[in-house]
């Protein structure tokens, strides 16, 4: 038998299962979930804190709770309950499922039933569930059978439920109470598949030099589990986490914050990060994204540039195209006037007949209220540079002089001005010094020099520069 049919088999809708073990009562609303509070990290971690009524009698008991995250990491568990004390905790995470009910059979009976499809007759006989490895073997009447991918109506018929498959994650933790009677109980844990980011749309009207912003908190859920009513509290901030091993790697890419800001923003701190409440509760399906409003501006100041960067005082073989920038700030005056969690900038444009069209997106990271931001958008089509070694000389043994030509071309009806940024020289050259410009730089750091480069409309200009490099 194929894989297929062990799919097909156990999957149709009229499957009985006969005598169902004992399950925890249902909750109102489908769940059993209490008074839900959950704490949602940027890194795909969460903290669930429940508060469930149960009636405990005397002595030791074992206590299921269902619809507990599948993503559950069971050693963060921690329960209270007043007069009780935990003895032992077990997360059950084996599922039912059509697949882990047959595997769970093997070596039980189970009754065949059998349709004729030409006159629709059902007959019944019982079988011993011997196999389920790629497909299903039987012991029927003394005989070994392997069910057929033949297309025949055949249906499974279970006398129970195995008591190790659960048909919701379940945590059963064993109490001992020293009164009857019913309580608070309240149960926290970590999870992951819980987390959320930041979405940014922005309006930018170039003319206006503004800006208007609406961020948007997105939440999504792959728990395997539902939260119901859930009072929720976001995280702004990259927590510690074992799982966590490329965050010196982000730290390493080109961030977008040109100035880091210096204001604290007028929102609830924990320790070292941001809180965002959302104003009430909400639920959050399994498999689902959802997004709740958390920022709108509306006219902060913005501008546009371009900017180009040349790595390691070398030639490019042609003109490339410097990228398009938006500029702005998130100071509280003038600008967007809050910290910012990290999160994908969608930047939009008014065409000539005032519909906004996309014109480019790009992440941020946690940025601190004050900071100044460049959020490159894309390539530019008309606004293109060539640098050019014109020449490279060893003048002696430790030192070597590099001449850069740097052609800047503009096809716009109006002239711009390119951010030139040459960076990057190579690791062993210890000492590079510029000796002689065309136009005055700024030097960012010791490997970076910036220059602020006008190029008419329709035209073009050039930059020169001579470096001095000490091995």
């Amino acid at each position: 038998m194929r894989v297929g049919l062990l799919a097909g088999l156990m999957l149709v809708p009229s499957m009985a299962l006969a005598q169902p073990a004992p399950q925890t009562p249902p909750a109102v609303g489908g769940s059993a979930q209490g008074d839900l509070s959950l704490t949602i990290y940027t890194n795909n971690l969460a903290l669930v804190q429940d508060v469930r009524t149960m009636t405990l009698p005397v002595g030791r008991t074992r206590q299921p709770f269902a619809d507990v995250s599948a993503a559950i990491r069971p050693e963060t568990v921690g329960l209270s309950a007043p007069d009780a004390s935990v003895v032992e905790q077990n997360f059950d995470y084996d599922l039912l499922s059509p697949t882990s009910l047959m595997e769970k059979a093997v070596g039980e009976t189970v009754t065949l039933l059998r349709t004729n499809p030409h006159t629709g007759v059902e007959t019944r006989e019982r079988a011993t569930v011997l196999a389920v490895n790629g497909g299903v073997v039987l012991q029927i009447n003394g005989h070994i059978e392997v069910l057929r991918d033949d297309g025949l109506p055949v249906r499974v018929i279970f006398d129970r439920v195995p008591e190790s498959l659960r048909a919701r994650p379940t945590l059963s933790v064993s109490l001992d109470s020293r009164r009857a009677g019913p309580r608070p109980v309240t149960l926290s844990y970590l999870s992951g598949g819980l987390g959320w980011s930041a979405d940014y749309v922005a309006l930018f009207d170039e003319k206006a030099g503004t800006i208007d912003v609406q961020g948007w908190v997105t939440l999504t859920n792959t728990t395997g589990t539902s939260f119901i009513n859930a009072k929720t509290l976001l995280v702004a901030g990259q927590v510690g986490s074992g799982d966590d091993d490329n965050g010196r790697f982000r730290r390493m890419q080109a961030q977008p914050i040109r100035r880091a800001g210096t204001e604290t923003a007028a929102r609830e701190q924990l320790g070292d990060f941001y809180l965002y409440p959302l104003a009430e509760r909400t639920t959050i399906a399994d498999k689902q994204t959802k997004q709740v409003g958390f920022l709108d501006v509306k006219g902060a100041a913005a501008t546009s540039g371009y900017e180009y960067r040349n790595d390691w005082l070398g030639s490019a073989d042609e003109a490339a195209s410097a990228a398009s920038v938006l500029r702005f700030s998130n100071a509280a005056k003038g600008g967007l006037g809050d910290a910012l969690p990290a999160g994908t900038v969608r930047v939009y444009m008014r065409d000539a007949r005032g519909d906004p069209q996309f014109v480019g997106e790009n992440r941020i990271d946690h940025t601190p209220q004050g900071s100044d931001l460049a959020i490159r958008t894309g390539d530019a089509f008309d606004v293109k540079v060539k640098p050019v070694v014109v020449e490279r000389v060893r003048v002696s043994d430790t030192r070597w002089r590099t001449k850069m030509r740097y052609e800047l071309t503009n096809a716009k009806d109006r002239p711009v001005t390119v951010t030139l940024i040459q960076g990057g020289v190579p690791w062993w050259w210890t000492d590079t010094r510029i000796t002689d410009q065309s136009l005055k730089s700024e030097r960012r750091d010791a490997d970076t020099a910036i220059w602020q480069v006008p190029v008419p409309a329709n035209g073009t200009a050039t930059v020169t520069a001579t470096f001095d490099t000490r091995i």
